[in-house]
């Protein structure tokens, strides 16, 4: 019995590094594909936001003296590749996708229309929205909450390396203290950095729960989306 009907997967840029310095491994993003696959065999909906700081990160450029605007529609773009990558991973494993961006690229990609996401969704595609929300200043986080928002999505899964939210950075940190749940409140209170506030924000406005949890080690997706404690629920 499935916990969910329709997940949001958010993925970092730099999960897609693996045992790289920059760009996309292969294994990695290989592995991620046939974890979502048995998810959508289990009759699951999924939608996917991936980063783009595995490619450019905009507010790293800004910091260094590039414009932040310019800065961030270059991360957008990374965000597309990372989707584009993803893409042919998924169809590798034959699972039906769509590439939807919220920057007009048709070419290689729908553009962002709710309607059809949706409607992809109850076909069992998977949906990956690239892009970010096609504005500056905001992040992949709040891009992910947003359409999550948009689609009714059930819960936001957030797919580290990590196996949830610390009171402190567990890589450097060895004596860190997980939190198995923890409020929205607390996390803003607390000042830790998972998510940016805007994202954190808009989830707890409308209700969203967010697991935190480490995409990494094989069958963590399909066995939170069945019900086990993994990771760090936020709510």
């Amino acid at each position: 019995m499935m916990s969910y009907k329709r997940i949001l997967l958010k993925l970092s840029g730099e999960a897609l590094l693996g045992e790289r310095q920059y760009g996309i491994d292969p294994l990695r993003i290989s592995q991620y594909a046939k974890e979502i696959k048995t998810v959508i065999e289990h009759g699951l909906e999924v939608a996917v936001v991936i980063g783009g700081g595995n490619i450019f990160r905009g507010v790293s450029a800004a910091s260094n003296g590039m414009d932040r605007v310019q800065a961030d529609y270059m991360g957008m773009l990374a965000t597309v590749i990372n989707g584009l990558a993803l893409q042919s991973a998924l169809e590798e494993c034959e699972v039906q996708t769509r590439l939807q961006t919220a920057i007009k690229i048709e070419a290689v990609a729908e553009p962002y229309i709710k309607r059809k996401a949706v409607r992809h969704l109850e076909k069992k595609r998977v949906v990956i929205f690239g892009g970010g929300t096609g504005n500056p200043f905001f992040t992949t986080d709040s891009a992910a909450v947003l359409r999550a928002i948009e689609i009714n999505a059930d819960v936001i899964l957030k797919g580290t390396r990590v196996d949830g939210i610390y009171d402190s950075d567990p890589e450097k940190n060895k004596n860190a203290v997980k939190f198995d749940s923890i409020s929205f409140k607390n996390v803003l209170d607390k000042n830790l950095k998972i998510m940016d506030s805007t994202a954190f924000t808009l989830s707890q406005e409308n209700n969203l729960p967010i697991i935190v949890f480490n995409m990494n080690i094989a069958g963590n997706l399909l066995n939170l989306v069945k019900g086990y404690k993994i990771g760090t629920t936020v709510n």
